[in-house]
């Protein structure tokens, strides 16, 4: 099946008794186990659940992989992920990650000394200068948030392997309908499902997708034992929400192309970053790995009052945390996503006060571009 296919009949239970077309939403803690000597499938829901797991056989469908995994958030599934490392371990790690991430890296991993470097990921010479003996994997984030740089995935790739290292990547901008890491060769694909996959803004999750049993057996370990799973009711409406990714994220890249090429000619706009365009860095190379430039676009005002008065007087999209839902929104990094990164980091990286991040939604563009012309 190819992945438009995939998107709405992969979360599909077969159901000989009904019939359904809907996957059953299982809402139980526990399971009868009348045999207690033969083969259980399922004991408790916190191991296994069935419309959990149809949501992570149509995430492993979509992604390729060996096997996926639900949690109970983005950051649940990262910090999950992140757990299989141990004392002294050594990761490197794209510079200007998700604000999340950086204060897992930063402030949770190190009290169990997990040594995580922040490096630029598009610098490939600084990368196989970085690895050290004990070095265990490279994080990547491609686009990257908020400022969409991108990282050549089969490169990173090379280097890994070159090392016996693995590669992780934060497919979460891109979704696996748009990019599919471990066809280029990572080892684990992490999502914030929160985002496009689920798309309407009412569901936290996280997804993992590895690509070998060995990996598997550690991550379903750390799920099992520390037990941020995602509950049934959540696990049916992000199956529900995959369904309709294909569409939303054609509509809504349609949209960002011609908000960017709107934006691009404004003149209290200094820059715009986003994949479509011409002369972004590293375009050619995304291209090469994915099969759009998505719906998530930043740009930088020519002052800081100007973005200020853009936050505050925007009327059609939320200004909100998170993006990938069906409502535009725009947010701002340096209070929202990377607050929790210091400021003079920040600044270094290029986010900075003047910085506004955008996900295109699925309004009618003209209200949109109104709307901004108005705010500006």
């Amino acid at each position: 099946m190819r992945i438009g296919t995939k998107l709405v009949l992969g979360g599909n239970i077969s159901d000989d008794n009904t019939g359904t077309l809907s996957t059953p939403i299982y809402h139980t803690s526990t399971f009868d186990q009348k045999k207690i000597d033969g083969d259980i499938k399922y004991d408790y829901a916190r191991s296994g659940n069935p419309t959990r797991e149809a949501l992570e056989n149509l995430i492993n469908n979509l992604e390729e992989g060996y096997r996926g995994f639900a949690f109970s958030s983005g950051i649940a599934a990262v910090s999950s992920v992140l757990s299989i490392f141990h004392s002294n371990d050594h990761i490197l790690i794209t510079q200007d990650v998700y604000g999340g991430t950086h204060r897992l890296a930063s402030r949770f991993f190190t009290r169990y000394d997990v040594n995580f470097e922040f490096v630029d990921p598009c610098d490939y010479d600084n990368i196989e200068k970085s690895i050290k003996d004990n070095t265990k994997a490279i994080y990547i984030e491609t686009p990257s948030n908020p400022l969409l740089k991108i990282t050549d995935i089969r490169r990173i790739v090379k280097i890994a392997k070159e090392n016996n290292l693995l590669v992780i990547v934060d497919n979460t901008f891109m979704s696996p309908y748009l990019q599919r890491p471990l066809e280029l060769g990572a080892d684990i694909v992490i999502h914030s499902a929160t985002k496009f996959l689920n798309g309407h803004s009412d569901v936290i999750a996280g997804l993992v997708v590895v690509k070998d049993k060995d990996l598997a057996n550690e991550i379903y370990f750390i799920q099992n034992g520390c037990g941020a799973v995602l509950g049934p009711q959540d696990c049916w409406l992000l199956i529900r929400g995959i369904k309709t990714l294909k569409v939303r994220l054609d509509y809504q890249q349609k949209n960002a192309a011609l908000l960017v090429d709107w934006l691009s000619k404004h003149e209290k706009v200094e820059t715009v970053y986003y994949p479509g365009l011409i002369d972004h860095p590293g375009r050619e190379v995304h291209l090469s790995q994915a099969d759009g430039p998505g719906a998530v676009l930043s740009f930088k005002t020519k002052d800081i009052e100007t973005a200020t008065r853009f936050m505050n007087q925007i009327k059609h999209a939320a200004v909100a945390v998170s993006l990938g839902g069906v409502e535009t929104i725009v947010s701002y990094p340096v209070t929202m996503s990377h607050a929790a990164i210091p400021k003079d980091e920040r600044e270094k990286l290029g986010i900075t006060d003047n910085l506004i991040r955008v996900s295109v939604g699925l309004e009618d563009i003209e209200d949109l571009i109104e709307d901004f012309n108005s705010a500006l």
